[in-house]
């Protein structure tokens, strides 16, 4: 009798994505980099490429054929979008390069209107250099507070702290959905309750978690949602922001120019209603429509399967990486995660630089980031200089896992005996 192997998600998906079928320094690429940024399915180059080749023009402005038609695709990803994290109108999804410029819009158009001198804005230790300057730069101009949430015992975030931090004072709480250092999963919809009771705004900055779970922002009641779609098999120079109708009509242009406007005079002007208002100038018309091509890809998989695949190959990852003496993990283990875990895995092994591993282990075919990952705060906060980070994503499998604990284990003896 023959047993047929059940195939997995990852078994499903490869063969869509081009680029993870080749060989890095001899060896079959295991890319384990994907917090960084996301591999592209043929389904994402196709729509970038037919573009360009089949109709090619400017939105909205052109009445003739090839316009209509790049028009109609461009609208159809916003509303792909709308309903891929369940917004109530399409109008509250703006297109932006990137979640860095979604976050800035928001600080720059609400922010020095809303805030002043003594005001306070919630964050956390764990935010992103993307959640975290534009919120420095805002305190400077308007006098406003900055207040940070810290750390459990288990490395996540700290939910009774951030209780006695919030008060009348503070407007604003912005907090990542999913660090992409320690793979902690925030309880964001209670956050969001608790900052609503006393009047604050909240952002959710959902770069790590709109590509690897369900997200629902009626649920979850946020005011403002941003993510980067090249972290989640689009390309990159393309992200979004959604924010609840009556919020974004009340904010003022954050970018003037071209698309933004309803009439202009030499002295004055009148802007577009939404969400064209904050999209000034040629838009990245091919980012978007393939963009819209990776929600329908993502969305065709499900979001759930996704999230369970990984959770199981993170299950996995963490078991290897336990049988290792020398590595040391940050963020809550699997088992003992307050609210979940993603699939990454930030680390350390003993007195071996991060950057020497990662270099090692490129020469073995197996790619994962090492630095301060855009949250140098957080890792003086660990007392760690810097990490190595290997990040999951679903088209990864378990044999790539054990390619990468293989190269790890000969990289840490390598540099053990030489030291």
């Amino acid at each position: 009798m023959t047993v047929t192997k059940e195939k997995t998600l990852a078994d499903l998906v490869r063969a869509d994505f081009p680029i993870l079928h080749q060989e890095v320094n001899e060896h079959p690429l295991v890319y384990l980099d994907n917090a960084a940024t996301s591999q592209k399915p043929v389904q994402v180059l196709n729509a970038l490429s037919n573009y360009y080749e089949q109709y090619n023009s400017n939105v909205h402005r052109g009445v003739h054929t090839l316009s209509a038609k790049a028009t109609d695709a461009y609208e159809s990803s916003r509303d792909k979008i709308a309903a891929f994290i369940n917004a109530d109108s399409r109008q509250e999804i703006v297109f932006t390069r990137n979640a860095t410029e979604a976050i800035n819009l928001v600080a720059y158009s609400w922010g020095t209107r809303n805030l002043n001198a003594g005001d306070e804005i919630i964050l956390s230790v764990m935010e992103h250099h993307s959640n975290l300057i534009p919120w420095q730069l805002l305190a400077q101009k308007t006098g406003a507070v900055l207040k940070f949430v810290e750390l459990t015992e288990t490395e996540e975030f700290n939910l009774e702290q951030f209780k006695t931090l919030i008060s009348d004072k503070t407007k604003l709480v912005s907090v990542v959905h999913v660090s992409n250092t320690l793979g902690c999963i925030n309880p964001v919809q209670e956050i969001i309750a608790i900052a609503h009771k006393y009047g604050a705004k909240v952002l959710i900055d959902a770069c790590q978690s709109v590509p690897h779970m369900p997200i629902d922002v009626q649920k979850l009641d946020c005011d403002w949602l941003v993510a980067s779609g090249h972290k989640m098999c689009a390309p990159t120079g393309i992200g979004f922001l959604y924010g609840k109708l009556k919020l974004l009509r009340s904010m003022p242009p954050f970018l003037g120019g071209g698309e933004m406007i309803a009439d202009v005079y030499l002295d004055k002007a009148t802007y577009a209603d939404l969400p064209h208002k904050f999209e000034a100038g040629t838009p990245a018309i091919a980012e978007a429509i393939a963009l819209g091509a990776a929600v329908d890809y993502l969305s065709n998989i499900g979001m759930d399967k996704i999230y369970t695949y990984e959770a199981e190959l993170t299950g996995y990852l963490f078991e290897q990486l336990a049988k290792i003496p020398e590595i040391r993990t940050y963020g809550p283990l699997p088992k003992v995660a307050g609210f979940g875990r993603a699939a990454l895995a930030a680390f350390t092994a003993g007195d071996v630089h991060p950057h020497d591993l990662s270099t090692m282990l490129d020469e073995a075919g197996v790619a994962i980031r090492a630095g301060h990952h855009c949250t140098q705060p957080l890792h003086r906060y660990l007392k760690a200089q810097s990490t190595a980070r290997a990040s999951l994503s679903f088209y990864n499998t378990r044999a790539e896992i054990d390619v990468f604990i293989t190269a790890l284990k000969e990289a840490i003896e390598f540099f053990g005996s030489i030291f």
